[in-house]
């Protein structure tokens, strides 16, 4: 992990060029990827692919915010999973990978990062009452005897 000023200064460097994302959506990204590889039991040399890091990110907000996830991700220009990977392939482009835990594969795109899930499914859904199923409607062996 590159040392906190280091990486601000490269978060510094990405949102003069690119302001689409909040400060903090990068170091949630951050913390999330290792969050990910120490639920995936992966050490720092090993891969983690866009689909699993969306996975692990999904997790981890769900950890930190709760039912609150989606505005605070929200709030900081993260809106959709190809977000995420904006983020990530920002923090590669600008250097990051041989100080940090971001690196990329010949085989890496943008692409893994299409939409894997729906922010609304993902982090609101898991909040909401559940509905009891529909009373089913009463069986004509239910019904009354018929009289003798």
């Amino acid at each position: 992990m590159p040392e906190p000023d280091k990486f601000d200064a490269i978060v510094d460097l990405i949102l003069k060029e690119d302001a689409r994302y909040d400060r903090k959506a990068y170091a949630f990204v951050d913390e999330g990827l290792k969050a990910t590889m120490k639920a995936l039991r992966k050490k720092k040399d090993e891969h983690v692919a866009g689909p699993e890091l969306l996975q692990g990110l999904r997790a981890h907000a769900l950890d930190q915010f709760g039912p609150l996830a989606q505005t605070v991700l929200n709030a900081w220009g993260v809106r959709r999973c190809t977000d995420f990977g904006e983020i990530v392939f920002n923090l590669i482009e600008y250097r990051l990978t041989g100080e940090s835990w971001f690196k990329k594969t010949d085989t890496d795109r943008r692409e893994d990062f299409s939409d894997i899930y729906d922010f609304t499914d993902a982090f609101v859904k898991p909040f909401l009452p559940q509905r009891p199923p529909p009373a089913a409607p009463p069986s004509a062996s239910s019904a009354a005897p018929e009289p003798a």
